[in-house]
């Protein structure tokens, strides 16, 4: 046979004392679409990363067509070789098309000739079957001809290795179709891919072979046709080895509780449609889906960060005003956001600040905040949350990521909310940090909140009394307490299957 256009062998690489890859290895043959499946922190981007140049692996080694990789300084060979699209777009809106096309080699030398730039660009651009104006501004184009434009200025350096990440998930139904075709098209021409993608209805559909991960290593890799949906959604699971939840040690929630959230017909057009879901005091509920299920925005639309086009939100029967954080606030709604980094603290004040920031008002008069108040207050959760820290004027920043996340955590409690919405509440922390903060997720429920866990992790799931599945923004089905995890993944990715009774 011939050698594989491009190849990983015995790949591995550490952060520290984590193995983001162990003994990896991954052979995409030319003129196929090699599909790379696995659950969040399986190592796909990892590999990607190493497989791009962008890290040099620990152990192993990368090659292109049988021979070694080029050295990582060597920008231009790598970009002959291969090129990645990512999910988040690198196109420049404000340049042009025959800009990006060409970006840093606008000319060989001397001044550039912009009516021989557009002239070659609309040439490559013909080519690669993309019907776009040169001079036309990139943040004119659509998603989809970004997307084509990135693979065409990838394919202008000569690089016949595409990676494609989640190339499906900003797409409609018409355009990922049309996306397919172009894929088999390039394939025709002798362009090879390797398709990362969640949804795994696509990879039946584009792919001749898919390779697994799982916890940083290779699990199987197989013919598409070998390999059918149950089998390919129990490698990417495997056995149950997370935390076990503390759903099945909790008094089911009498159907008679009140309804302390209640969404009723939200719609965002793009992002989700027609969410339906109610919460009772004490419950604990999940809801599921991937980077473009519409299931984190429906989090954030709760909360107010986001406003739906159509369809109402209610607090303990009180309809909130839409995209407003304060009537969030006001209304009882405790939030905990999914990057603490970009919008969970503020790493230059101290712990009792941050815990305290969303109830200042309340901890003094006239617009005085009582630092006695905030300091007891402080040291409650400091104690009840188990935060290390050296006292409550820590900086947040000094802290580890575990114990950030805890202070987050207080602030979305401090308020002593009805409704208590956690968007990928454990994400970044080690697993001591990950069972301290799902206990206080039942602590939570115990003392009468509705908790909303937005989160597409098994550990996270695990503690909740139901879980509802949304796929490409809408919902997809319900699970139970004893719902199984390969049952759960496969709604998650669309494949089908019976909700878990």
């Amino acid at each position: 046979m011939t050698e594989p256009v491009a190849s990983a062998v015995a790949v591995t690489k550490r952060y520290g004392n984590t193995a983001a890859l162990t003994d990896v290895t991954l052979a995409v043959r030319a003129g196929e679409s090699h599909a790379l499946v696995g659950r969040n922190g399986a190592g796909k981007s990892t590999l990607v990363s190493v497989l791009t140049g962008l890290q040099a692996p620990d152990g192993g080694e990368v090659r292109f067509g049988g021979g070694p990789a080029p050295p990582l300084g060597d920008r231009a060979a790598w970009r002959r070789l291969v090129a990645c699209v990512y999910q988040k777009s690198t196109i420049i809106p404000t340049l042009s098309v025959a800009e990006n096309l060409y970006l840093n080699r606008q000319t060989d030398r001397g001044l550039i000739s912009w009516r021989r730039l557009r002239t070659d660009a609309r040439v490559v651009l013909g080519e690669w079957g993309l019907a776009v104006d040169p001079a036309r501004p990139a943040g004119d184009l659509n998603v989809e001809q970004r997307q084509m434009l990135e693979i065409a200025r990838a394919l202008s350096h000569g690089a016949r290795f595409i990676i494609l990440d989640e190339p499906t998930a900003q797409l409609d139904g018409a355009a990922i179709q049309r996306l397919f075709r172009r894929l088999h098209g390039l394939r025709e021409q002798g362009v090879t891919f390797l398709y990362i993608s969640h949804h795994l209805d696509e990879i039946y559909e584009v792919c001749q072979a898919v390779t697994v991960l799982r916890d940083g290593r290779r699990v199987v890799t197989a013919p598409v046709g070998e390999l059918p949906r149950p089998r390919l959604v129990e490698a990417m699971t495997g056995e149950a080895q997370g935390l076990t939840g503390t759903a099945a040690g909790r008094p089911a929630v009498r159907e008679d509780a009140p309804v302390a959230l209640k969404l009723q017909g939200l719609r965002l057009p793009g992002t989700y449609e027609a969410v339906h879901l109610t919460v009772r005091a004490g419950e604990v509920v999940g809801l599921a889906g991937g980077g473009a299920s519409g299931a984190l925005e429906v989090g954030e639309t709760i909360v107010g960060l986001r406003t739906a086009r159509e369809g109402t939100v209610e607090v303990a029967g009180r309809s909130v005003k839409a995209g407003s954080v304060p009537e969030a606030i006001a209304a009882g709604v405790g939030f905990v956001p999914h990057d603490r980094h970009a919008s969970g603290f503020v790493p230059t004040l101290s712990v009792a600040e941050n815990a305290t920031l969303s109830i200042a008002d309340r901890l003094g008069r006239f617009g005085w905040v009582g630092p006695g108040r905030r300091r007891a207050l402080a040291e409650r959760y400091i104690r009840d949350l188990d935060i290390t820290t050296d006292g409550p004027q820590q900086p947040v920043s000094g802290l580890s990521g575990g114990n950030q996340q805890k202070v987050v955590m207080a602030r979305a409690l401090s308020g002593e909310p009805r409704v208590l919405v956690l968007l990928n509440p454990t994400a970044g922390v080690d697993v001591r940090s990950k069972e301290s903060l799902l206990g206080i997720v039942d602590a939570a429920a115990a003392a009468g909140a509705a908790v909303l866990v937005v989160s597409d992790e098994l550990d996270d799931l695990r503690g909740c009394d139901r879980v509802a599945v949304m796929f490409r923004g809408r919902m997809a089905g319900e699970y139970r307490r004893g719902w199984p995890d390969h049952g759960l993944v496969a709604a998650m990715e669309g494949v089908s299957g019976e909700p878990g009774r």
